[in-house]
Order: C-alpha cells, then structure tokens, then sequence
C-alpha cells in the first residue's frame, strides 16, 4: 500500500489563503526572488508561522541587532497587545525584541535594563514604565540617554526627559466617554481611576472635573471620582463606593476596572446597563466578548506602536525624532454596557400626593 502525499500547491494555496496573496506571490518569497512588497513578504511569513510550516532557511535573515521592550505585568491584556504590535515592527525593520515583563515581586524595571545593556541592546521601549510615574526618579532614563542609549516612552510624559514620547490622548478619552453618558441622559457620573501619581490617571481625572462643569454644572469633583488600583478588584471597589453614592453611570480608567464595576453593580442587585452605565478604557482584546460586551474607549495600539518604532529606529540610525509629545486620539466603541439613565423614581410618602 503506498502512501499518496499531498501536492506541494496544496501547500502554496493554504498560504496565499491565509496571507491574502496570490500563490505566485508565496512562490516568489519561499524563493527568495524580488518583486514582493515588504508587506505582502511579513504576511506570508505570518502565513508561514500561522500554519505551523518551518521557514525555509534562506527566509532566515540575520537581526540588525536587538531592542529591548519593557512592558508591565502581562494581566492586563492591552499590554500584551503593545507588546505584540511593537515586536512585529521590529521584526519587520530587521530588529529583535528581547521582551521583558515586569510582575509583584519580580525583576524590576532597573534590573531589566542593566541586563538589556550587557546584552548590548541598540535601543529600548518602555510602555507604561516608572516614567509615567510622577513620583519615581527619572535619573534613570538621564543615565541611559547620557550612555548613549536611544529611548523610547510610550503612555507616560516625562518632563525633561531626552526621548519621542507616545500617548493615548488621555483628556480626549475621559470627554469621549463623558459626553457619550450625558447623551443617555445621566446626570450623576463618576470616575474610578488609578493612582493619582500616574500621568494617565492624572489627565484622565483633570478632564473628568473640566466635564463634570462643563455639562452638569458641578465645580467640585469631590465625591465623584474614586482612586484606587488598575484591576477588577479595584474596579470593583471603587464602583461600589460610586453606586452606593447614588451615581448611575461610571467611567473607569481601564476595561479590568470595568469588568470590576460591572462586578459590584451585579453584587448590589443591579443590571448593567439597566440601572448603571459601565464604561471602560482600551478596548482590549476579548473584551467585546463579555457580559454585556463592554462599551470602552479604544486606544489606537497599532498607531501607536508604529509610531514607537520609527522614532526608535531614527534615533538608532541618528536622526533624533522629535520630543514633543505624540497624541494619539482614540475612539469611542459603543456595546452594551451603557444606556439609557434610568427614569427617576417618586419617593414614597405617607400622606396624600401634593396638589
């Protein structure tokens, strides 16, 4: 009996499927010959690893060197996602990314860097590093930037420090979020939001203050914002403390503290969006999958992540990028997790309605 192997072109159509290109085009990259766009070149070699096929040994070009990319814990899925999108531009420019992740109790942003150095790195990422931390030292990245070291911050000004930064518009965010609720009709929003001492938590919240007077006439934000840490259990915390005082929409400062918030609104025996509106901030991956499919602000990743790159892989090269900060304006996605305020209800009373 003898076993009949599948034609090779079986092959190449499954490829050009995935990849979104003609099976000459995987043809022309398999063989190492011109003619292919950069693009169409990564989305076959995506194709490839999407496949589980071993790259040919000829496709196996040598790194032009390695970039380090710090991010924070991975729990929070939007890090990942930079993550991701940052690593496959560098791979795309001809770059290595050695990831470093940071978690409680584990190496520390400091640690990775001075091993990031002995291994030689030609550049480093930072995503929401100690430099959006307004408390933390950033002799740090001085240091770095005086050893010649080109740098990278991403979400997270740093005042006087010599490197591009990339943000999500923060204050952009918080007033997408608040006038998108005032046009449901609430009119008691609150804010769950992170530490003060993040830069993004500190915008977010000075936005939230400028909204609350613009819209509804309220000069003190005092009793409507709530910090506490960026998790669900934060979330859930913070929500509580906003429903029990009688708001009956929350904004939070990441989609972990919106699954909290929406946590707490179910403990008190309340349905989201029917008795509260729940909105996060990322939109991070999955997060259109859950009950209710979350409404959240998107932060542009894939913009960002580019962005991040090219100014790495112009320093490297030696031309400075600029050092004003690059705001990226993000985007209302609207599920179903907010509503309609509920109708007021008539307090009851023990005498007759007044005329």
């Amino acid at each position: 009996m003898s076993l009949t192997l599948p034609p090779v072109r079986t092959r190449l159509t499954d490829l050009a499927e995935q990849a979104g290109v003609s099976t000459a085009t995987v043809s022309r990259v398999l063989n190492g010959k011109h003619g292919v766009s950069a693009q169409a070149r990564q989305a076959v070699l995506a194709a490839l690893d999407v496949l589980g096929y071993e790259r040919p040994e000829k496709l196996r070009t040598r790194s032009a060197g390695l970039v380090g990319l710090v991010v924070p814990e991975l729990s929070n899925p939007v890090f990942p996602a930079f993550a991701q999108v940052i690593e496959t531009m560098l791979t795309e420019r001809g770059y290595t990314a050695v990831l470093c992740t940071q978690s409680p109790g584990g190496t520390t942003e400091d640690q990775y860097v001075e091993m990031l150095l002995e291994h030689g790195v030609d550049g480093i990422v930072f995503v929401s590093g100690l430099h959006a931390d307004t408390t933390a030292s950033k002799d740090r990245y001085h240091r770095l930037r005086s050893r010649g070291v080109p740098v990278v911050l991403v979400n997270g000004w740093a005042e006087g420090v010599d490197a591009p930064t990339v943000s999500t518009d923060d204050a952009a965010a918080l007033d997408l979020a608040f006038r998108h609720l005032t046009s449901l009709g609430h009119r008691s929003i609150g804010l769950a939001i992170g530490p003060d001492r993040f830069v993004p938590a500190r915008r977010k919240r000075e936005e939230f203050a400028v909204n609350l007077s613009r819209h509804l006439g309220v000069e003190d934000p005092e009793g409507h914002v709530v910090s506490t840490l960026f998790t669900v259990e934060g979330g859930q915390a913070a929500a509580s403390e906003l429903i029990e005082s009688g708001h009956t929409a929350i904004i939070c400062g990441s989609d972990l503290m919106a699954l909290g918030a929406i946590r707490a609104a179910r403990a008190h025996g309340l349905s989201v969006p029917e008795d509260v509106s729940v909105v996060g901030f990322d939109d991070s991956p999955l997060i259109a999958f859950t009950d209710p499919p979350l409404t959240t602000v998107r932060q542009p990743v894939q913009a960002m992540g580019h962005a991040a790159v090219s100014a790495l892989v112009a320093e490297i090269s030696g031309t400075p990028a600029s050092r004003t900060e690059l705001k990226f304006h993000p985007e209302l996605i609207v599920r179903g997790s907010t509503g309609a305020a509920p109708a007021a209800t008539t307090p009851a009373t023990d005498g007759p309605a007044p005329s």
